[in-house]
């Protein structure tokens, strides 16, 4: 079966002398993990069009058992990323992010659009990194279908104190008066840093990253967000863990 569609790289290896296997996010069907005959021949079109980080259309041959793109039309290489250590290593995290999280074999041009977003903010400077990371993180665990509920304490139901608390375990919120489990891991979130993490979860997508946060409760957002991955994905992100030591 043929099909043509939008996709970004986000994941490439080199297979023998002149092929690769890139993983890209497609809007028609997610996820796929394709071949690319010549792809490593820098004549081809396809190098440029199927390297990491580049949003191409691209032409592609599914079979029993794998995917073959066998044309491919760069659209937007995210080349100011590249050039900067640190943002490539947060866009390889928003790449694994992607394939860890995004659906396969179905529609996911929502989720294509929110990581382009992201690239795109991160790339042309347009919203800090501590805002643009929770914001994804948090948005693509609640479009897959692990939004956490942050609507009330999740004991008395009352909607915002000075302190609450965020349990990245189980997806909810605590008030202060309600914590007695001290062994269930908890962030203590202020009334500022609450309303943004309620904001990752639910604003519409034309506003996700329209908001700002003090430096030191962008931290504790971040913090948030990065727990609750772990917890409902059950692994730690390479990438993070490498963009976390050369970031600090």
């Amino acid at each position: 079966m043929k099909f043509q569609t939008m996709g970004l790289i986000v994941k490439e290896q080199n297979i023998g002398e002149q092929d690769k296997l890139v993983h890209a996010l497609t809007a028609t069907n997610g996820i796929i993990k394709a071949f690319v005959r010549g792809a490593k021949n820098i004549k081809n079109q396809k190098c440029a069009a199927t390297s990491l980080l580049t949003y191409s259309r691209l032409t592609v041959y599914k079979g029993r058992e794998s995917y073959i793109i066998g044309d491919a039309i760069p659209e937007r290489i995210f080349s100011k990323l590249r050039g900067d250590v640190v943002k490539t290593c947060l866009a390889q995290y928003f790449c694994e992010l992607a394939i860890t999280i995004c659906p396969r074999e179905q529609k996911a041009d929502s989720f294509l659009s929110l990581v382009l977003n992201s690239l795109y903010l991160l790339s042309e400077n347009k919203r800090s990194a501590d805002l643009i990371k929770p914001c994804l993180e948090m948005r693509l665990a609640s479009m897959a279908g692990y939004m956490p509920d942050l609507r009330m304490c999740r004991e008395c139901g009352e909607y915002i104190t000075p302190l609450m608390y965020f349990l990245p375990r189980i997806g909810a919120l605590e008030c202060a008066d309600c914590r007695t489990d001290v062994s269930e891991p908890a962030i203590a979130l202020n009334e500022g840093t609450l309303t943004a993490l309620r904001h990752t979860v639910y604003a519409d997508d034309d506003k996700l990253f329209s908001f700002a946060l003090p430096k030191d409760d962008l931290v504790v957002l971040n913090a948030a967000s990065e727990s609750y991955l772990k917890y409902r994905f059950e692994k730690d992100f390479k990438t993070l863990v490498f963009y976390k030591t050369i970031s600090s």
